[in-house]
């Protein structure tokens, strides 16, 4: 009887832990929704790009290097990126800021900018992002990523 009870003792502790473990857990948002808009943003490592496709595009892949990648679709079944203006900067815990310079690329329909950016390891970077919507408006985005080299 008493190893039953230590069994659901430990069983016990494990869910509490689990479940302490998941409540701390972070939550990495990927995207805004800006009325019917949905802007997709996200920060990458250059290596993630196959060098085929680096050089198609005249993208550098380098340790140092990363690329932020936005792209705008329509909420409702927007399948493929939309014809957008994207500027930004980043800027370090230290308050030096660079500016980003968005590229548009166009795969079949698909639109999206890329802007390159050189890093430090462990880097933790504040990006805020202007995209100016098809219908218009101006919206702004604000996120923080640390970068590692690989």
């Amino acid at each position: 009887m008493k190893r039953i009870w230590t069994a659901v003792a430990a069983a016990t502790l494990l869910l509490w832990a689990v479940s302490a473990a998941a409540q701390e857990a972070k939550i990495i948002k990927s995207h805004e929704d800006f009325g019917d808009y949905r802007v997709i943003y996200s920060v990458f490592n250059s290596s993630f790009i196959k060098p085929e496709i680096a050089q198609q595009y005249k993208l550098v892949r380098a340790d140092d290097r990363a690329y932020v990648n936005v792209s705008v679709v329509e909420k409702e079944a927007g399948k493929h990126g939309l014809a957008s203006e994207v500027g930004g900067s980043a800027t370090n815990l230290i308050q030096q800021s660079r500016p980003l310079e968005f590229m548009e690329i166009r795969e079949g329909p698909a639109v999206y900018y890329l802007a390159p950016l050189r890093f430090e390891d462990e880097e933790v970077l504040t990006f805020k992002v202007d995209v100016k919507l098809p219908n218009g408006r101006t919206e702004q985005l604000t996120f923080r990523r640390q970068l590692d080299k690989l």
